[in-house]
């Protein structure tokens, strides 16, 4: 089980914020309420993930984020504030963050964005889903690792994000893949301008999809996209 050390000032949120992912995320989630405590707990412990609030008192996230830079230069570390300047993000990163994440935000956010940042940094052994590089998508065959799409005598080479994109959708064939989980594994930042490049993709690939009436792409309203093999 891997161990998180959540810093929260704000006891209610971090209270839900602990409880969600232990009982959906399975980790064991180590709750402080200030930088300090923090600090203190992070000595006593070896943890795989950090989620740091940048305002707190007695001493704030960005401090506390450099005290344990001085400690462990590796563990992931995700910044979480009400704080939205540029600035505050070019700190973050400066200072050995991993990750920002801007309040108020969903949880199941935060989660994906942990979880995408844990199969970065921790190196574990793929699983057999993880592993697959070619794919049936009706009359289509999809080889991943040459990226490309073949329909009997034609074939259409993929850009790389188009092949990471049409990838996900395999592994998620008939079940929602939600906006969030694609943008953070393949762009890894889920804002709005990496949003709108997906959308441009995704209507790329709809194209190369066409001629088998049985394979479509469709939008999930507020939530992502399905690709259905009938």
């Amino acid at each position: 089980m891997k161990k998180i050390l959540l810093v929260e000032d704000d006891a209610n949120l971090g209270l839900l914020l602990q409880d969600y992912l232990q009982l959906k995320g399975k980790f064991d989630v180590i709750l402080c309420k200030d930088g300090e405590e923090g600090l203190r707990t992070f000595t006593k412990h070896t943890f795989d993930l950090l989620i740091l609030d940048v305002m707190m008192p007695k001493k704030d996230g960005f401090t506390l984020g450099k005290d344990i830079r001085k400690i462990n230069p590796t563990v992931p570390i995700i910044f979480a504030t009400a704080k939205g300047m540029i600035e505050d993000k070019t700190q973050a990163f400066n200072l050995g963050g991993d990750d920002y994440i801007t309040k108020p935000f969903r949880i199941e956010e935060l989660l994906l964005r942990i979880n995408a940042l844990l199969k970065r940094t921790s190196g574990t052994e793929k699983t057999e889903e993880e592993k697959q590089t070619s794919f049936k998508i009706g009359r289509y065959t999809f080889d991943y690792t040459s990226q490309i799409i073949n329909i009997g005598e034609s074939n259409q080479k993929l850009s790389t994000k188009e092949a990471e994109l049409l990838r996900l959708l395999c592994m998620r064939k008939n079940e929602v893949l939600t906006r969030e989980e694609a943008l953070l594994n393949i762009w890894h930042d889920d804002n709005y301008f990496n949003g709108r490049s997906m959308d441009v993709f995704l209507s790329k690939i709809r194209k190369y999809l066409k001629d088998d009436p049985n394979v479509e792409i469709i939008n999930v309203h507020g939530r992502g996209y399905k690709l259905l093999i009938n």
